[in-house]
């Protein structure tokens, strides 16, 4: 038995914080039920970041698909900004105010997850960038970390559900394990040539028992041309200097005529490692890093009552358009009405937060996710390295 909850639980309003299940028992008994628009908005980033990707639209689509109301929303992938309302909900409260908790929960980390991703892969480069963190969470919750690492900027993803549900391949090498097994790196490394098929790339880790250094000499001495890359994951406590590890590692292959051999790396990687590995590194598996990314913090707020705005203190009351300019990015907020607005650049202000759900179904088609990362790693092109 797992300690989680079956999707029928989530579309059935019971992963709910009790005070909506005790606040809807107080609206029907006082038969009060005004329409309300409410939107969702991050007032912060975590860690001051400067953008968020939004993520989890697609399991959010499942559960409004189901409630009679409206909703307009930005487009999954979007990179938005704080303040900018991602989700509007229109309708009777008492329709939808249950599913707060669920709806709330699938953005938060989803986008959390993906803006993680975005991160490390513009850090990166031109670099691929693997998810690896699947084995740090809930294995239920794998796939959706995955997924969502994945429409961020992951090239690619480890766990074998994972692959299923964004319509690629999943990526490894070896585990220590088989290293341990076999009794050696070089007997490891041989096995995998002869067992595993051409199409899986011959990629040696090399710090299960030798130093780096040789041990990447005798695995490049046994393989030649069909060593593809070599990996470390060496472990921070017996590391020092992983850039002069990998310095040493590069220089001694390059030396012997092994410049074809790329250097993988991973085992605790963080961002602030990337512009100091870059200069060695072709790959990196990424894993708690992005698998246990912090959230982004939504909230759901009610901004209009019966068509008048109202809204608790702190949040702006009534509406909105999210405009955004395709020629400088610019973004403004403004009131939802008909009004035309030009930016400072001349250019023609787009509408970013789009109808999403007409209370019978789904207006906006659902993207494969490689269509999704494509669009996020297109906006993140246009923001500054030093600014992210």
């Amino acid at each position: 038995m797992f300690h989680t909850a079956d999707p029928e639980d989530i579309l059935k309003g019971k992963i709910t914080d009790v005070y909506f299940e005790r606040t809807l028992r107080i609206l029907k008994a006082k038969k009060i039920n005004p329409v309300v628009k409410a939107e969702f908005i991050a007032k912060s980033f975590p860690d001051n970041y400067q953008r968020a990707v939004l993520a989890g639209l697609e399991e959010i689509a499942d559960v409004l698909k189901r409630l009679p109301v409206k909703t307009r929303a930005m487009r999954e992938g979007t990179v938005f900004y704080t303040y900018e309302p991602v989700m509007e909900i229109e309708g009777r409260y008492q329709d939808f105010c249950v599913f707060e908790t669920a709806l709330l929960g699938l953005m938060c980390q989803a986008s959390g997850i993906a803006t993680k991703a975005a991160r490390f892969k513009k850090l990166a480069g031109e670099r691929p960038v693997i998810s690896f963190g699947a084995r740090r969470m809930h294995p239920i919750l794998a796939p959706m970390i995955e997924r969502n690492a994945y429409v961020g900027g992951c090239d690619g993803v480890a766990v074998v559900k994972s692959g299923e549900i964004i319509g690629e391949d999943p990526m490894g090498t070896m585990p220590h394990a088989l290293i341990i097994c076999m009794g050696s790196t070089v007997e490891a490394i041989k096995a995998y040539d002869e067992v595993l098929e051409p199409k899986f790339k011959r990629v040696a880790l090399i710090d299960t028992f030798l130093d780096e250094k040789f041990e990447a000499l005798n695995v490049a001495k046994l393989m030649g041309e069909k060593l593809f890359a070599i990996r470390l994951d060496t472990p921070s406590s017996r590391r020092g200097s992983f850039y002069r590890i990998l310095e040493e590692v590069r220089w001694e292959l390059d030396l012997r005529g092994y410049k074809k051999v790329k250097l993988f790396v991973s085992g605790g990687i963080k961002e602030e490692d990337l512009p100091v590995l870059n200069p060695f590194v072709d790959a990196y598996g990424i894993g708690t890093s992005i698998s246990n990314a912090p959230v982004v913090d939504f909230a759901m707020d009610i901004m209009e009552v019966d068509g008048k705005p109202l809204a608790k203190r702190g949040k702006w009351s009534g509406g909105k358009r999210v405009l955004r300019c395709p020629r400088c990015n610019a973004s403004r907020i403004v009131p939802n009405d008909k009004q035309k607005h030009k930016c400072g650049c001349g250019g023609k202000f787009d509408d970013i937060l789009v109808p999403f759900t007409d209370g019978s179904g789904i207006l906006q088609k659902a993207l494969p996710a490689k269509e999704i990362r494509s669009f996020v790693l297109e906006q993140m092109k246009r923001v500054e390295a030093t600014r992210y």
